[in-house]
C-alpha cells in the first residue's frame, strides 16, 4: 500500500522499557520505509507520577492502568503526534472515540516470571513469605495456589522493583518476562511461570501502535510491519475481556495461542481478588480472519461469564 507520509511523530512514555520498545518499532519502520523521517516525542504519562506516600495499586487510582496511555492519546487526538506506542496490556479494552488500535509487533514472551533470593519457584516459598505485585490478576492466582503467603502492593519500574526486592522490602516478586528480556535483565529470573499455572494478562508481551481511526495514510505506513497472527490473538483476548467488562481492577487473564495445526486456543480466567474463587473457560477453533478472532473471544467470554456467580461479578464490579 502506497503512502505519501514523509515524517512520522511517535508518542511514547519516557521509561527505559517504553523507549526500547519504541525504538524497535522505529527500526522496523526504517526497514520498511527507508526514506521516512521519524521523530520520537516523550510524553509524561499520569501513570508514571509517584504517589506521595506508600504503594498504591494502579487500579485504586482514577484511570487505573489507562493512566499510562491517556496522555499519549490526547497528544494523538490533538495532532501533536501521529501515533502512540504502548505495551498492550496497559491499554483499556474500550477505546476513546476517534482512535484505533490495529497494528501490532510480533508478540514477545507472554509468561510471568518469579524472582526471589529465597526460593526458585512460587511453590517453594516458605509459609508467611511476603510477595510483591501490582497486579490483581497475579495476586488472585498466587493466593489461590498459596493462601499461606502474604501479597502486598508493589509498584515501580522494573529496575525499581528489583532494587526493592534486593533491599529486602519483600521476599519475592512476579514480573512479566518480556520486559526483563527487552531490557537485558534475564539474569534476575529465578524461574518462568507457564501460562497453565498463571494465565497472562490480555495483550501481555505485545507492543501496540495506536492511531487516529481515520488516518489512512498513517495506517498504510504500519501495514508492512504489522504481525497478523498477533493481531488476531489480541483481538480474541480483548473481545473476551470486553464481555466481562474487565479492567485493571479485575482479576482476569486472557491468552490466545495458535497451535501446531493452525487452530487458535483461547483461554480465559476470572477470579475473586482473594483467590478463593477461580473460574476458567477455553475453546479451540480455526481463526483466519479478524471476524473469526472477535467471535471466538465473545464465545469464550460468554462461557466464562456463565460460570461466575452473580455475587462474584458484583463484588468485582464494586
Amino acid at each position: 500500500m502506497l503512502t505519501n507520509v514523509k515524517k512520522l511523530r511517535i508518542g511514547t512514555r519516557g521509561s527505559k522499557l517504553a523507549l526500547v520498545q519504541t525504538e524497535s518499532v522505529c527500526n522496523a519502520l526504517r526497514t520498511a520505509h527507508p526514506d521516512l523521517e521519524i521523530e520520537v516525542v516523550i510524553i509524561k504519562a499520569s501513570g508514571d507520577w509517584k504517589p506521595a506516600q506508600g504503594e498504591v495499586r494502579l487500579s485504586e487510582q482514577a484511570g487505573g492502568k489507562g493512566q499510562f496511555v491517556k496522555d499519549i492519546e490526547e497528544y494523538i487526538l490533538n495532532g501533536h503526534v501521529d501515533v502512540g506506542v504502548h505495551s498492550l496490556k496497559d491499554v483499556p479494552t474500550i477505546m476513546p472515540a476517534g482512535l484505533a488500535l490495529n497494528h501490532f509487533m510480533p508478540r514477545g514472551d507472554a509468561r510471568d516470571v518469579f524472582i526471589s533470593k529465597k526460593a526458585v519457584s512460587l511453590d517453594e516459598l516458605p509459609e508467611g513469605t511476603v510477595i510483591g505485585t501490582s497486579s490483581v490478576r497475579r495476586q488472585a492466582i498466587i493466593l489461590n495456589r498459596r493462601p499461606d503467603l502474604k501479597v502486598v502492593t508493589f509498584r515501580g519500574n522494573i529496575d525499581t522493583r528489583i532494587e526493592k526486592l534486593l533491599a529486602g522490602q519483600v521476599d519475592a516478586i512476579i514480573l512479566a518476562a518480556v520486559g526483563l528480556k527487552r531490557l537485558g535483565r534475564e539474569d534476575v529470573i529465578s524461574s518462568y511461570i507457564e501460562p497453565e499455572a498463571m494465565l497472562p494478562a490480555v495483550g501481555q508481551g505485545v507492543i501496540a501502535i495506536e492511531t487516529r481511526d481515520n488516518d489512512h495514510a498513517i495506517h498504510a505506513l504500519f501495514e508492512p510491519i504489522n504481525h497478523q497472527p498477533t493481531r488476531l490473538a489480541v483481538l480474541a483476548e480483548r473481545a473476551l475481556v470486553a464481555v466481562l467488562n474487565g479492567s485493571c481492577g479485575t482479576p482476569i487473564g486472557s491468552y490466545a495461542l495458535f497451535t501446531d495445526n493452525g487452530e487458535m486456543r483461547l483461554r480465559g480466567l476470572l477470579a475473586s481478588p482473594d483467590g478463593t474463587e477461580m473460574f476458567e473457560a477455553e475453546e479451540t477453533a480455526f481463526v483466519t480472519s479478524e471476524d473469526d478472532a472477535h467471535a471466538l473471544g465473545l464465545r469464550v467470554g460468554r462461557s466464562l461469564k456463565s460460570l461466575v456467580p452473580e455475587a462474584v461479578l458484583l463484588a468485582i464490579a464494586s
